[in-house]
C-alpha cells in the first residue's frame, strides 16, 4: 500500500475511533502509527476524560494535546480503550508489538470494558504469520531465545519497562496454541497475540470508508 493512501486509511479510522469516545471516560490510548492520528482527533474534541497511555511516546504526545493522562492504577477500570494492530486475522486473533509496547497495550486492553481495534485495510490477513513480537527478561536472554527457537533478538531500544523486544520466527499455525507456548516459556514476560476474546470491536478504514468488522470466518 502506498504511504499516503494507507496514512489517509489511519486518519479515517482513527477519527472514526474517537467518536465512540464518550465525555467523561476512561480512556486507554495504544501505541503507534494509526494512534498518532487518534490523539488529535480525540482532543479536538474538547471532551473531559481521563486517559492511560501505553508507552511513553504516547503519553508525551497526548500531553501536548492537553490531554490528561494518569497511571493506569489510580483510573482502574477503563472504559474504553483504542489501539492499533500489525494483523488481524478472520477469526480477530491480532499480532501486535511492532511499536514494542505489546505488553502494556495488553494489560490496557484487559482493563477496559471495550477494547476498539483500528487499522488500516493491508492489516487485514488470511491467516497470521511471523514475526511475533515478544518481551523477555535480561536475565537468561538467550537460554530464553534457544528455548523459543527460531527467535531472535530485535535491534530496538528497551520495552517501556526495561526488558529486551525479540521476535519469534517460526509458524504461527494454531495461534491459541503459540499463545499457550510463548506464555509458557520461562523468561517470556509478554507476547503479542492477542485473542478475540480481547476484542470488542475492530474498525477498518478502505479509503475513507471505515467498516466495523465482526468476523471474516
Amino acid at each position: 500500500m502506498h504511504a499516503e493512501t494507507e496514512n489517509i486509511e489511519k486518519r479515517a479510522v482513527a477519527e472514526a475511533a474517537a467518536e465512540l469516545v464518550p465525555n467523561g471516560a476512561k480512556v486507554g490510548l495504544g501505541t503507534g502509527s494509526t494512534v498518532a492520528f487518534l490523539l488529535p482527533a480525540l482532543a479536538a474534541r474538547g471532551l473531559e476524560i481521563r486517559c492511560v497511555a501505553t508507552s511513553p511516546a504516547t503519553e508525551e504526545a497526548a500531553r501536548a494535546l492537553g490531554l490528561i493522562v494518569e497511571p493506569l492504577d489510580e483510573l482502574g477500570a477503563l472504559d474504553i480503550a483504542i489501539d492499533g494492530a500489525d494483523q488481524i486475522a478472520p477469526d480477530r486473533w491480532l499480532v501486535k508489538g511492532g511499536g514494542a509496547a505489546h505488553t502494556r497495550e495488553k494489560i490496557v486492553a484487559a482493563a477496559a470494558r471495550r477494547f476498539v481495534v483500528v487499522a488500516s485495510s493491508d492489516k487485514l490477513v488470511e491467516a497470521l504469520r511471523p514475526p511475533v513480537p515478544l518481551e523477555i527478561l535480561r536475565f537468561g536472554a538467550a537460554t530464553t531465545l534457544a528455548a523459543l527457537s527460531p527467535a531472535e533478538l530485535r535491534d530496538v531500544p528497551p520495552s517501556p519497562d526495561g526488558n529486551l523486544i525479540a521476535d519469534y520466527l517460526g509458524p504461527v499455525g494454531d495461534p491459541a496454541a503459540l499463545a499457550a507456548r510463548l506464555s509458557g516459556t520461562p523468561g517470556v514476560v509478554e507476547h503479542g497475540l492477542f485473542p478475540p476474546a480481547l476484542v470488542s470491536e475492530v474498525l477498518v478504514a478502505h479509503g475513507t470508508d471505515v467498516e466495523r468488522v465482526t468476523s471474516r470466518s
